[in-house]
Order: structure tokens, then sequence, then C-alpha cells
């Protein structure tokens, strides 16, 4: 059974495999990426039954795609191939402080999804499907898509991470994304992202203008994250401090660990420990999902009193020091 369902882009990944600015690079690093599947493979890794729904291309880059997603354990019966469009593909540079990316994406395999692969969700008949902003921008069928996996009634639940990428949305409307987040269930963005959605990075604020989600995830960066949810009062939840190596992939990696605890019924200091725990893992590595850390690390820190847990620094092999 599929517990979470990603439906979404794809894409196999370069990165400098040598020390140097990248216009030097020689010898470089394949290996794959984009938000939904980030967060199928993190899931899997948490030990959360996952699959990822969407298309590739008919080449070298599709296959390495789809087969390193199922030894990751995540359930690719959903994808497809497309003969005509190649696997889109993006290119970055690894640095703690940002990773500059240039995507190579234009009529690829994933912009031309559209909303037959509802079908696809039916059959595999996930308790929650997982969403993102960047899909609805690739092409106005990929729109289409994430409108019908919204529409209502549905069967499954829907979690819609709004990933605001501007060059994708420029000069269109960033109330295209306000509207699609409003028909989710459980919402998360970061208050840089809210800004320019919705004009306001303020939890309260957010809310009145978010009200139907019932949960909402704000994420602070490095300071930490609060949840609102329907009848609780709102949770701010600091964020551990972290030896960071690379900041790409840690808002899919939070949403991943954070879906995780949720599904399991956890309580909101847990489901949002767990979010910056997985945020962490991924932090901590070159890639853009890393392994999760070993389990008793996270069990101590889960437990953990608050001293305890705002003392914690993760840092390279796992290690915490207070």
């Amino acid at each position: 059974m599929v517990e979470v369902l990603c439906v979404g882009e794809a894409m196999a990944v370069f990165a400098p495999a040598e020390p140097g600015p990248a216009h030097a690079v020689r010898t470089w690093r394949r290996t794959i990426g984009g938000a939904e599947s980030n967060v199928a493979r993190a899931l899997a890794a948490l030990g959360v039954p996952s699959a990822w729904a969407g298309a590739v291309g008919d080449d070298s880059f599709g296959r390495a795609l789809l087969a390193e997603l199922a030894a990751d354990g995540v359930d690719v019966t959903g994808a497809y191939t497309d003969p005509a469009r190649p696997t889109g593909l993006y290119v970055k540079e690894s640095a703690a402080s940002g990773s500059p990316m240039r995507y190579y994406r234009g009529g690829s395999a994933a912009s031309a999804m559209d909303p037959s692969l509802v079908s696809t969700v039916d059959s595999l008949a996930p308790r929650l499907v997982h969403l993102s902003g960047i899909t609805p921008a690739l092409s106005p069928g990929c729109h289409d898509l994430v409108r019908a996996l919204l529409a209502t009634p549905r069967e499954w639940l829907v979690s819609f991470d709004v990933n605001w990428r501007p060059a994708l949305w420029a000069g269109r409307d960033p109330a295209e994304v306000a509207d699609l987040a409003a028909q989710a269930d459980l919402v998360l963005t970061g208050d840089d992202e809210a800004v320019h959605v919705w004009g306001t990075g303020d939890p309260g604020r957010l809310r009145e203008l978010l009200p139907s989600p019932a949960t909402v995830v704000l994420k602070h960066g490095e300071r930490g994250a609060t949840l609102l949810e329907h009848g609780s009062a709102p949770v701010f939840e600091p964020a551990p401090a972290v030896d960071v190596v690379e900041p790409v992939g840690a808002g899919d990696a939070f949403a991943a660990g954070f879906l995780a605890a949720t599904l399991r019924g956890e309580d909101a200091r847990t489901r949002l420990r767990a979010g910056h725990l997985q945020a962490a893992a991924t932090l901590l590595t070159h890639d853009d999902v890393g392994r999760p850390l070993p389990s008793d690390v996270v069990a101590g820190l889960l437990r953990a009193d608050d001293p305890a847990w705002a003392a914690a620094r993760l840092s390279g092999e796992a290690t915490v020091r207070g």
C-alpha cells in the first residue's frame, strides 16, 4: 500500500566532482533531484511507503532516474516514459552559502504532464498526495494536473509545498499559487515565500489569508518553524544548529520528516522536530536527499527537553554537541 504519492517533476542533476569554479570543472557527478521525488526518497528512507508519479524521457537520464528511485525504495509504477521529449536536468555549484543552479527543462517530458495522470493516482489509492508549486508553473497542462488533483471531492488528502520559484512564475500573478494552496489540506511554506505569494510572513496574518487548510507550516529558515492548525494555538519550534555543507533540498527534507511524523499521529512539537532533523540530514551533505540521522540521535533529540534541544548542534557524521 502507498501511504504518500508525490506527483511532479524529477530531473537528472550534475554537481562538480572536483573543487574550483564551475567554469573550470571538467569532472561532474550525476545524481537525481526534483522537489517531489526528493520528498518521496526521504519518506522511503524514513520507512513510509512512498511512490513518485511523473514523466521522464526515453533516454539514459530517464532510465537512471527511475532505477535510482526504485533502488531507494520508491514505487515508480505511476511514472511513465514520454518517447517524444527528453528528461529535464539541472547543473548546480555546491556551497554552504547557496548553490546556484542552471535548469534545462524547456520541452521536457515532465512539462508535458496533464490531468490524464489522475487515473494513475486513482489506481495507486494513496492516503496522501504531495504536490509543490513548481509543477503548475511548468506548463498549462501541468497547472491543470495540479488543479485536478486538488479538486473536491477527492479520495486523498493533499499536502502542498509552495516551493516558490520566481523565475518560473515571472510575469504571472502569485495569486495563482495562493489559490492552489487554499485547496490543500496541509500547506508548507517559507516565510520569505509567503511574502511573495500572500504579502506577509507573519503567522497570524498568513492564517487569516489562508483559512481553509487544516494545517499550515510556516518555516523561518534557520530560526525554526511555526505550526498553525485548526482548533489549536500556534506552536513554534526552533531549529537545531547545523554545520551546513549545502542547503539544496533542505525544504523537501523538512516536508518529508514532518509528513512522516504527521502520518504517525505525533504531537505538534515532535512533528516540527522531525522536520528539522530530516532537514539537518540533508544540510549535512552535498546531495539533494540526505540519509536520515542515526535512530538513536533522532530518538534522543525528539525526547529532549527544551534546553537540551536548544543546545544541540549537528555536524558531520551526525555528531551532536551541546
